[in-house]
């Protein structure tokens, strides 16, 4: 398993931008924490949730966000065993950089068959995401 962002460095970089994004480095912890933000989930819910996913990727991004501190995990001893994903109190304060994110996304971020655009906010003009990258 490759090793997080946060664990490559001895020391926080002094921009907290860049510190606070080593904890949701990944594509998928951002969703995860979204998804996680309405309350606990089995592994298989949240799975339904993203099915664009791998188990195996999906189970890494909980393990990284477990080992922050931003998830917890859950497991009853029961047969079938029984695991439950939940945000602590600490992912709980990520909570309005989220709602940030999904308003952001609800107001720029158009998708359609073609894939995925932006739409620019002064003039209405639509660029595709691809364009913009750099």
């Amino acid at each position: 398993m490759s090793l997080p962002r946060a664990k490559l460095v001895q020391n926080f970089p002094g921009c907290p931008v860049e510190a606070t994004l080593t904890y949701l480095d990944g594509k998928w912890k951002g969703v995860i924490l979204f998804h996680l933000m309405q309350g606990t989930l089995r592994f298989n819910a949240l799975r339904r949730k993203l099915p664009a996913v791998t188990q195996r990727m999906l189970t890494k991004q909980l393990r990284e966000l477990e080992e922050s501190g931003l998830v917890s995990r859950t497991v009853y001893p029961v047969v079938p065993p029984r695991v439950e994903y939940a945000m602590t109190p600490l992912g709980m304060t990520l909570k309005p950089v989220i709602q940030a994110l999904a308003a952001w996304g609800d107001d720029y971020v158009f998708c359609s068959p073609e894939g995925r655009e932006l739409r620019l906010a002064s003039d209405g003009l639509r660029a595709p995401v691809a364009a913009l990258e750099v």
